[in-house]
């Protein structure tokens, strides 16, 4: 038997489970904010139409390489936590229309509990969701960027991102060695009990977020994200981690926002989390 963590609404980006959690995931999102759910889920760059007017103005303005800093707060099984991820988002004007694209660095975890959670760059750099458009609109002279989920597969290869269901069993020809280390899907590596506990878990995933954004005065963006993502247990090193738990996202999404920080195009991973401290936000505390 594989622990679990089906999709619900809110189910946490890199959800570990039993007594661990999870990884990888601003404050002007609104009641429009886009939910990130299969059924409207995009696999590809749609073309959605060109902008026009102000919002091609507004698109070209905001072009270019950005430094990707999110938080996505969750709760349950008597723990809190955050999950922050780390990376970049190029947008693009490609034929009268906006194009995103994200590509990741580094994730970190925060708990209330004494639990210690590594899911390696490799990893968290095998997640690479697929070009998209994205939805821009102009209020009062400012853009506004809503990026649709675009369902991509880490640790299995799927060829319906949004509605082949996850492998089961680590023998599944499905299953990708996605970081390298010679075990099953993507590894993320436990501690508890002040390290009397610790293991391994091995994990399939379908990973499935969408945000919005504002353009602010001083060039960066920021909005909330909303996680939808699932994942099976395909492997543990330790069987206690096997245990399901269910996560859900923060019902305030304040908590789980999105900072982007316009940069160069020719930054690097390297570079970015050499700079984190003094470029991007502080990870925030668990206070509610």
């Amino acid at each position: 038997m594989t622990g679990s963590v089906r999709r619900r609404p809110g189910d946490g980006r890199l959800l570990l489970v039993g007594l661990a959690l999870v990884l990888v995931a601003g404050c002007a999102a609104g009641d429009d904010r886009p939910e990130a759910v299969g059924a409207e889920a995009t696999t590809a760059a749609d073309t959605t139409g060109s902008l026009s007017g102000d919002e091609l103005a507004a698109a070209e303005r905001i072009a270019g390489r950005y430094a990707h800093y999110d938080v996505v707060a969750y709760e349950g099984s008597g723990m809190k936590t955050l999950i922050i991820s780390y990376g970049f988002t190029d947008l693009d004007v490609v034929d009268g229309r906006l194009v995103e694209q994200e590509t990741f660095c580094s994730a970190d975890h925060r708990s209330d509990q004494p639990i210690s959670v590594r899911f390696s760059d490799a990893a968290t750099q095998a997640i690479r969701p697929v070009p998209v458009d994205a939805e821009l609109s102009v209020e009062d002279g400012r853009a506004r960027v809503v990026r649709p989920a675009t369902p991509t597969g880490i640790g299995v290869d799927l060829a319906d991102p949004v509605n082949d269901p996850l492998p089961t069993d680590p023998a599944d020809p499905r299953v990708r060695d996605d970081d390298g280390d010679g075990r099953p899907g993507v590894t993320a590596t436990i501690s508890a009990a002040g390290g009397a506990v610790t293991g391994e878990l091995y994990l399939a995933r379908r990973e499935i977020f969408a945000y919005d954004l504002a353009e602010q005065s001083d060039g960066t963006l920021t909005g909330v994200v909303r996680d939808d993502s699932e994942q099976l247990v395909v492997g543990a090193s330790n069987e206690v981690f096997r245990t399901p738990a269910q996560w859900d996202q923060h019902p305030d999404l304040t908590r789980s926002p999105i900072v982007l920080v316009r940069v160069g195009r020719d930054w690097d991973c390297d570079r970015l989390m050499a700079e984190r401290p003094t470029l991007l936000p502080p990870v925030p505390t668990i206070d509610w």
